[in-house]
């Protein structure tokens, strides 16, 4: 018997050895019993009922990813393997490996039914405060992992969100994907994230990814929401999905008014003065946001009685004006007063460029952001900038999108159904925006601006 185990030993018979030497399973000449640090080993070839058990000696056994693992967690199923000792004499040590536990193997530890695991897993904010700390013990005692993959081929509920943006190095994307997951993680969901740098293709590319990881739903910017084919098969067969800063009355979103957004920012720029302000933005054709925001600026312009100029376009990702760009903005007597960026991290690079040319800021050139980027604020001098609530975007996206997947769970027709969400915008002073005290206009009159020196036939501007 083997000390302290209550267990009789078994023969090991010697044409057993090879198919010991290469087998994974337990047969009765291969259980061994761990105690402590010590494993019993057998001889082969001796008769059966006469096998003689002795401790291998310290040392004796493999450490590191292949030493023997404790038994002391109950329900978990070993493996046996048969480590060769001394092939000449055909002696083999056999010791237990363990397995990867499964969710039986937390219920059983843990003293409750399997369905209330999966729930404690899944969905913890049904389960019971006290139950659900146990089951957590279980699970960190046996180093559980559920396997996400194991859902997605069974067809469960993955908790899988599919989230796609332009780009990280845009802090305005940071902000929403913060907005996101401060929800998400705290709710159960998995986030997988892409980004597309403002590529049509890499757009297409992302969605397919993420709709072949089975994602329950997704959350994105998409660079025209209005036309965009993908989304219009969504629509079709029910994929659920909220887009982010494409304020558009066709999808589920949301968004500022970006056009509204725009006007009430260039009339600030029109009330210091400026009557020559130019717009930048990134290409029309990556972003709908731009082609609204220039919406806004042509209506404010007009409105003034000013003639809008066409916004000068320039790469999204460059973090350098390009010298052609910075000579039309710099050079020449019709030069702008005032920019107005499409987004904030367009601005900074602007604001860059015009010190290298020797150009101070307000007082050679007022410059107007998009976004109201906290690090804004940090710059000098600070920027001044139309707010979007980033952060909120994100965490209304992600409401949205969650109601969506629960109105699909009970009926498909409330999930297709959902109108836009436009949230408030505001606009940052900053230091960026200056008062122009005189500007030479196109037909050369020199003329004075400020409050007291408006023409009675022009509008005051808030």
């Amino acid at each position: 018997m083997v000390p302290g185990t209550g267990l009789e030993p078994a023969s090991c018979e010697a044409a057993d050895f090879k198919s010991a030497m290469f087998t994974n399973f337990i047969t009765p000449a291969g259980v061994a019993i761990a105690r402590g640090r010590e494993f019993y080993h057998c001889r082969a070839g001796r008769p059966n009922n006469t096998r003689t058990e002795r401790p291998v000696r310290q040392g004796g056994y493999r450490s590191g990813p292949s030493a023997p693992a404790p038994l002391s967690a109950p329900g978990i199923h070993r493996q046996v393997t048969k480590v060769p000792d001394n092939p000449l004499t055909k002696t083999f040590t056999a010791y237990r490996k363990p397995m990867t536990p499964t969710i039986k193997d937390v219920a059983a530890h843990a003293g409750f039914s399997i369905a209330t695991v999966s729930r404690a897993i899944n969905a913890p904010h049904t389960v019971n405060p006290v139950t659900l700390d146990k089951i957590r013990q279980s699970i960190d005692a046996l180093n559980f992992r559920p396997s996400p993959l194991g859902r997605q081929l069974r067809g469960e509920h993955t908790r899988l969100i599919g989230v796609i943006l332009p780009t990280l190095a845009n802090p305005v994307f940071a902000e929403c994907l913060q907005g996101i997951d401060d929800l998400a993680s705290a709710q159960g969901y998995r986030l997988m994230l892409m980004t597309t740098q403002y590529d049509v293709d890499r757009e297409r590319h992302a969605i397919e990814t993420l709709r072949e990881h089975r994602v329950e739903g997704l959350i994105l910017t998409v660079a025209d929401a209005d036309t965009h084919p993908l989304l219009d098969e969504f629509d079709r067969t029910g994929l659920l999905y909220v887009l982010m800063h494409n304020d558009t009355v066709r999808r589920p979103s949301v968004s500022v008014d970006n056009r509204l957004a725009a006007y009430d920012g260039v009339r600030r720029l029109i009330a210091h003065g400026h009557r020559r302000i130019l717009m930048l933005a990134g290409s029309f054709a990556a972003s709908d946001r731009a082609r609204q925001r220039h919406l806004g600026y042509t209506e404010a312009m007009q409105q003034a009685g000013l003639t809008p100029a066409p916004a000068l376009e320039v790469d999204f990702n460059a973090e350098e004006l390009a010298p052609s760009v910075l000579a039309h903005l710099t050079r020449g007597a019709n030069r702008p007063t005032a920019l107005f960026c499409s987004n904030d991290l367009l601005a900074m690079v602007v604001m860059r460029g015009l010190r290298r040319a020797r150009l101070k800021i307000p007082q050679d050139m007022s410059i107007l952001g998009f976004d109201g980027l906290a690090m804004g604020e940090l710059l000098s001098p600070p920027l001044a900038s139309i707010c979007a609530p980033n952060r909120e975007i994100g965490r209304a996206a992600w409401q949205r999108l969650l109601a969506r997947i629960g109105g699909a769970r009970k009926d498909h027709a409330l999930a297709v159904t959902s109108l836009a969400l436009t949230l408030p915008h505001s606009v940052r002073e900053g230091a960026t925006i200056a008062a122009l005290a005189s500007q030479v206009d196109l037909d050369g009159t020199l003329r004075t601006y400020g409050p007291a020196a408006r023409s009675a036939t022009e509008k005051p501007f808030a």
